[in-house]
């Protein structure tokens, strides 16, 4: 029996340099996991789940906002099943919550709109808090809060409550 090869684009990821500059060192790191498991998955562009996923990996500040290790592994779950290419329908689609046009920003090429805007996102939450660089917890509240995102399709197949998520994300941003 053979198994198919997967597709695996020839160019790596291009990084978001503007952005990449207001992060911390953390979120930086998960940044850069979600362009290699993009890469590696053959996908075209950096989706919000490449980033929960990454964010969950790589933060314990992440991990803490979630309810328990219950919880937290049936994401992980979801995730792991859709990097193998079993499980949530997305592979060699864009995802597009609608949250920033399509075309246009050079600086978006290589991220699906919704990644980029929640990239974006992060970054004002952290301007609102009077920090110059954003944590993996504003990335993570920035990803429940576009409730058509494929990060929050996996939050809701795993059972989180998004609501109750944000609520635990602003009581640890506090104590950061």
């Amino acid at each position: 029996m053979q198994f198919p090869v997967p597709r695996v684009p020839q160019q790596p990821v291009p990084t978001r340099a503007g952005t990449d500059a207001g992060l911390t060192e953390e979120l930086a790191s998960a940044v850069a996991g979600a362009r290699r498991r993009a890469l590696r998955d053959g996908d075209r562009q950096i989706d919000t789940a490449h980033l929960l996923h990454s964010l969950i990996e790589s933060d314990p500040e992440v991990r803490m906002a979630f309810a328990g290790a219950g919880q937290l592994a049936r994401v992980l779950g979801y995730l792991v099943q859709r990097s193998i290419g079993y499980g949530l329908r997305w592979q060699a689609t864009v995802e597009d919550s609608g949250t920033l046009p399509v075309a246009g920003d050079p600086e978006q090429a290589g991220w699906s709109p919704s990644a980029a805007a929640a990239m974006e996102d992060a970054l004002a939450r952290a301007g609102r808090r009077g920090e110059t660089r954003a944590t993996g917890l504003d990335l993570l509240a920035a990803l429940a809060a576009d409730r058509d995102c494929r990060a929050v399709d996996v939050l809701e197949h795993a059972g989180v409550d998004t609501a109750r998520l944000a609520g635990r994300i602003g009581e640890l941003s506090q104590q950061v």
